[in-house]
């Protein structure tokens, strides 16, 4: 049996390209922010995760190329032994900082945070509890640790109750789950989720990977509902508000040391290069100086999705920047993408196995720097094809 045999197994994908309708790994000739350029054609970015628009910040940029001029373009090496900066630490105490916890920990990639993390604290005889409806980065992240893997049905706080009480209490016990998830927008009830983990002695760890930037007042989650003090690990990506790559852990000092000294993801990559690292810190500036880019795309998040409802749309649970236009199969959401993007709106669709069957949708995303005026060129497309489509 060859095993390259499998790779022939692509007729799906093959005919999308033969009818136009693939819809991945576009090869924008630019990206200012809220346009990019395709094929000599401006399109309306509306799936980007660039929420506060610091991409194109003069001061977020400056920090790069400030960078690469002292430190060069890499560190070539990890930071366990030949690839760690006082830049990367100075990063690391100002997130710590602005979250109020104790310490924080930078990986080359959120990815790397969400494996590197999960397997070193979770192991043989442990448990993970996930909510089903979590990022790919941590379903892999508890498969990698090795311990058994219990999840409940999204933000059914009454499936979890009833998981957690099935748990050995002798067993060491960690709940994963997303702050804000990605593809719906909507946010998990840490309010109910965390007296459980209390009751049970349960840690947990939320995932801020699109929540930071947006949610209590840029600080996430937790901080969204008051409840910083009562999370144990939080997590983000440098990738979506904080304009660079990379990520981080956060919590209290040992933990986060403990951390540092077993996450393969951590010790066996070369380090988040010193422009990314400077891009991230600007950032992070930027967010504690111009607090009204986060009021800012809130307030749009609000307008698109009551003017959505207004026009017809399904736009699920979403209270966020991320706001799903559910559509419910497979075909129709390539055909209305394909609509959209002829049209000049660029946005994701998202089709099973990523989404629940039924459950298929464009996702759209909202940037602070979006203006008002592409904002309404946005929905009056919309209600073009929407009606186009017999979705309105």
């Amino acid at each position: 049996m060859d095993i390259f045999k499998k790779c022939d197994d692509l007729e799906v994908v093959r005919e999308a390209r033969r009818k136009g309708l693939y819809p991945y790994f576009i090869p924008l000739d630019e990206n200012e922010g809220t346009e990019v350029v395709y094929e000599g054609r401006r399109i309306i970015m509306c799936g980007s995760n660039n929420y506060l628009g610091l991409t194109t910040h003069p001061k977020v940029r400056q920090a790069a190329i400030d960078a690469i001029q002292r430190y060069g373009t890499s560190c070539t090496g990890s930071r366990f032994l030949n690839g760690n900066l006082s830049i990367h630490e100075k990063l690391e105490s100002e997130i710590a900082e602005w979250l109020g916890k104790e310490a924080a920990l930078v990986f080359s990639t959120g990815m790397q945070v969400n494996l590197g993390t999960i397997s070193a604290l979770v192991g043989k005889g442990d448990i993970v509890i996930l909510d089903k409806e979590d990022h790919a980065s941590i379903v892999d992240g508890a498969f990698l640790s090795g311990g058994k893997i219990e999840r409940f049905r999204h933000n059914d706080i009454e499936h979890l109750k009833r998981v957690l009480q099935s748990l050995p209490e002798e067993k060491g016990k960690l709940l994963v789950v997303d702050g804000l998830f990605s593809m719906e927008g909507d946010i998990a009830p840490l309010p109910e989720i965390i007296p459980l983990c209390e009751e049970y002695g349960v840690r947990i760890m939320v995932d801020d990977a699109h929540a930071m930037g947006i949610l209590g007042g840029g600080r996430g989650t937790a901080a969204h509902f008051g409840l910083t003090d009562k999370v144990d690990l939080i997590m983000s990506t440098f990738s979506k508000s904080f304009a660079s790559l990379g990520g981080f852990i956060a919590g209290d000092a040992d933990v986060v040391d403990y951390i540092k000294h077993k996450a393969r993801s951590l010790i066996f990559s070369a380090s988040i290069p010193p422009a990314n690292t400077a891009t991230a810190l600007a950032a992070l500036q930027v967010m504690r100086e111009e607090p009204e880019r986060i009021q800012r795309v809130n307030d749009i998040a609000k307008f698109m999705c009551t003017e959505y409802k207004k026009l017809g749309f399904d736009t699920g649970n979403s209270v966020t920047p991320i706001i799903p236009i559910i559509i419910g199969d497979d075909e129709k959401t390539f055909l209305t993408w394909r609509l959209l993007f002829d049209n000049g709106v660029f946005v994701n669709p998202v089709v099973s196995p990523a989404t629940a069957p039924g459950r298929q949708l464009l996702r759209t995303s909202y940037m602070a720097t979006h203006t008002d005026e592409q904002l309404e060129r946005v929905l009056e497309i919309f209600a073009k094809v929407g009606k186009e489509m017999g979705l309105i």
